[in-house]
Order: structure tokens, then sequence, then C-alpha cells
């Protein structure tokens, strides 16, 4: 079946994960992807063979290794992007400029590309030219602040926050966007997505956040609806030391809850206005500790299905080898076992955007650093004996 993107044709210029996460989306959803990378290899690449073939970041796209920093490789560039629908490009505003790649170079020979630049801060601002990381983004965005028990520092969650769901799929929205807007003006344009601002924009999605935008409210950590300490939204440890979660914040779902543990009294604990921002009272915190004597009296695995059957918001915590095994993450085909013709099986993660009629695929395992770099200077015309010299002087 064919993929939505079958047509599109995506350039990667990245050295950082989440910017190989977005161009793998795009692949996945059938786009042709060319991963243009350094002749001297990338932070986000395995050396271990098995490891690199399981790395998912790189499939369903081509390799070619050009130095951006020679005359002859922003030449190859430049004839890559008169082509391309899309590119995608992670560093600090400027360095493309630096390597003669920037919006307003190749939108020039080509009107029609969309031009993807994921950084830290910008495109502009005062912030523009500085360094940072994940946990910077967010600092800066106030996520940090909100996150953690009320003494002690900040819980630091995984990077998944300002990289992932910031970046990562802000530029994929961004990109499709573009596309869009470019069946009616017949041009590109840029799309200029900062970590910080994508951090910040999904921060003001929560409860407690939009209170502060509605009534001046400062959220604070360890309290509100989602801290962990009320007794309808938290995690509680089984007979058999693992964890199980609630989260059943509409009260019919927590009284669904209370009727099948047979506690009626409970139902006086079920979410308030106030609870989203305030913190966990006498009521909540006595309640919490009955349910906690109560889940200890049985296993992770036991309560799981018996709070399922009774529509309870449930989860069990697992480690990832379980998730991989669990039967839903197995029917949705979110762990995939795929033959690799060198190495044999290996796991990757599965497509989680199901279409119906153009559904994703896998189609290619990652490239080795540089495999189609032949092969891809030849479509652009390249002759043999110019690709020679150009390995000769290690541009590629």
């Amino acid at each position: 079946m064919p993929g939505a993107l079958d047509g599109i044709k995506v350039l990667e210029i990245n050295r950082v994960a989440p910017g190989s996460f977005l161009t793998m989306m795009l692949g996945d959803m059938g786009a042709e992807v060319i991963y243009v990378e350094s002749p001297g290899g990338q932070i986000t690449r395995e050396k271990d063979e098995r490891a690199q073939a399981a790395t998912f970041l790189h499939r369903n796209k081509r390799s070619i290794t050009l130095d951006l920093k020679h005359p002859e490789g922003q030449e190859a560039l430049r004839r890559l992007a008169r082509e391309a629908d899309v590119l995608v490009e992670g560093f600090r505003p400027g360095v493309m400029k630096r390597l003669g790649g920037d919006y307003e170079t190749l939108s020039k020979l080509n009107p029609r590309l969309v031009y993807c630049s994921l950084s830290g801060f910008g495109q502009d601002g005062p912030y523009r030219d500085a360094p940072a990381h994940d946990i910077n983004y967010l600092s800066l965005a106030g996520v940090l602040s909100c996150l953690g028990g009320a003494e002690g520092r900040p819980a630091i969650p995984l990077n998944v926050v300002a990289d992932y769901a910031g970046a990562t799929l802000h530029g994929a929205i961004g990109v499709l966007l573009a596309l869009f807007a470019r069946q009616q003006t017949e041009r590109g344009q840029l799309v200029d997505i900062s970590y910080l601002d994508t951090t910040f924009s999904l921060l003001c999605a929560a409860p407690n956040v939009q209170d502060f935008f509605k009534r001046g409210t400062v959220p604070e950590r360890g309290k509100g609806v989602f801290s962990g300490d009320y007794a309808f939204y938290g995690t509680y440890e089984t007979k058999d030391g693992k964890l199980l979660s609630l989260g059943c914040t509409e009260p019919w779902l927590w009284h669904n809850f209370c009727d099948a543990v047979e506690r009626p009294e409970w139902k006086e604990a079920s979410l308030r206005a106030r609870d989203f921002a305030g913190e966990a009272d006498a009521l909540h915190r006595r309640t919490r500790d009955e349910i906690q004597a109560l889940i200890e009296t049985r296993t992770r695995d036991e309560w799981f299905p018996f709070l399922m059957e009774h529509d309870v918001c449930v989860g069990s915590v697992y480690d990832l080898p379980e998730v991989v095994n669990d039967p839903q993450i197995r029917h949705r085909e979110m762990a995939l076992e795929l033959e690799h013709p060198e190495v044999g099986k290996v796991m990757q993660p599965g497509i989680a955007l199901k279409l119906s009629e153009t559904p994703g695929s896998v189609r290619r395992f990652p490239p080795a650093p540089g495999e189609h770099t032949d092969e891809i200077l030849s479509e652009l015309g390249f002759a043999e004996d110019e690709v020679s010299a150009m390995r000769e002087k290690g541009i590629v």
C-alpha cells in the first residue's frame, strides 16, 4: 500500500537524535529520506553491527557522506536541495549559512522547499546563539519548577519533553503544515522550531498552569492533582513489591474503583475544583494510606486485570522488558521483531501513527554511514571520476 508521503523527498542535515526522529517519522510514512552525514561519523551512530541495525532513528533512509565545509560538498548539497521537498537541519543559528545551506540561499534555488530548523531558542532573540540541552529548556520553560515533591530539588524526567514531544513532534507538524500550505501557494517556507518555545507550549496545557493564566495562581511543586499525593491519582506498592498506578480523575471512574474494592466511604476523596492547584488535604492523605494498605494484599498482576474488568483507570508500572511483551503493545505492533539480512532478528519500536488507507512501514534498515553516497551522487549527475576525486579529497 502507498505511504501518505510517497513522492516527498526529505534531506536531513542534523547531528542529534530529535531531528533524526523527525525524519524517521516522515520516512515511516513513505517519504524518501536522504541523511547527509559528515565523513567523520555521527554521535547517533553505533559501532556494533547489531546495535546499528536496531538503531531505528535511521531506518527508511539512505545515507550520503559530505564534507559541507568544502565547496564541492556544498555544491552537492545544492543539487540535493534543488530536488528536495523538505530539508531538516538541527544546528545552532548561523551554522547552515556558513555551510552555504541556509534557507535564504536554498530557497532561491528551490522556492518550493520546506526548510525546518530545529534549534534551542529559535532563529532570533537574546538566547539565539546559546548552547543548551533538555534540562535547560525544562528549567527556562518552568517545567522543572512543577515536577517532584514539595521538598528537595525538582524531579528530572527523561529527555522526552523538550527533545521529542517538543522539537520532534512540533517539527513534524510544522513540516506537514508547510507542505499543506504549499498546495495552495506553490511556495515552501521556513519552519522555525525552538526547543524552549515548544516546551513552554506543552507546559501551558497542564490544568494547574492554565490556572495561572486564568487566575494568576502560581503552580507549586508537590501540589495539584497530578502531584501524586491525591488518593485517586498516584502509584501504590503491591504485595510483590511492584507498583500499580491509579488515574481516576473523573469522579465516576473513582467511584468505579471504590465500588470494585467495596469501600464506598472513599468516594468522598474524588476530584474537586480546588485540587488542580492545591495541596492534598487530610482526607486524601488518610485515604491514600488506607488504599496502600489494601493494595498490599494482592500482587500487581492480580490487581491489574481485576481493576480493568471494573472499568477503573489502572496501569501496571512496567519495566521495558515487560512493556515490549505486553499484549496490547504486541497487538498494536509497537514492538517489532524484524529479520535483518546480516545480524538476524532485531527489535525496533513500531509506528504509532495508524492510518487505515496509507499506513506507515519499515522498508529499509538503518544504512551504514555513506552507504548510498555513490548511488545518490550518480543520481545528481556526478560522473564516476568526479566522485573518485571527491573521495580522494575526503569530501565524501
